[in-house]
């Protein structure tokens, strides 16, 4: 993830995102970075509008499947819990986020 954060912040800040520059971030935050990967994560975003990538991510979480028809009668210990029903809206969260960063490699 370190190395599609280097490419987020230099997008933010306006650099070009090339080799160079995330191998350059990676140092600074100290990670060591993979040459091998750090070209791959540029060439796998090099056709990627980010901007549209990012507007598109909430758009993902919200375009969950609807959920199946509910047995109208629930006993009480099938009910979740609202702590529950709070981890799996923040996991559905994290594979969407999780799916964005699959497009940068």
């Amino acid at each position: 993830m370190e190395y599609v954060y280097a490419a987020m912040l230099l997008h933010k800040a306006g650099k070009e995102i090339n080799e160079k520059s995330v191998s350059e971030v990676l140092k600074a935050a100290g990670v060591n970075s993979d040459s091998a990967r750090v070209k791959a994560l540029v060439a796998s975003i090099a056709e990627v509008d980010i901007d549209e990538a990012i507007k598109s991510a909430p758009a993902m979480a919200a375009a969950a499947p609807a959920p199946a028809a509910e047995a109208p009668a629930k006993k009480e210990e099938e009910k979740k819990t609202k702590e529950e029903e709070e981890e799996d809206e923040a996991k559905k969260e994290e594979e969407a986020m999780e799916g964005l960063g699959s497009l940068f490699g």
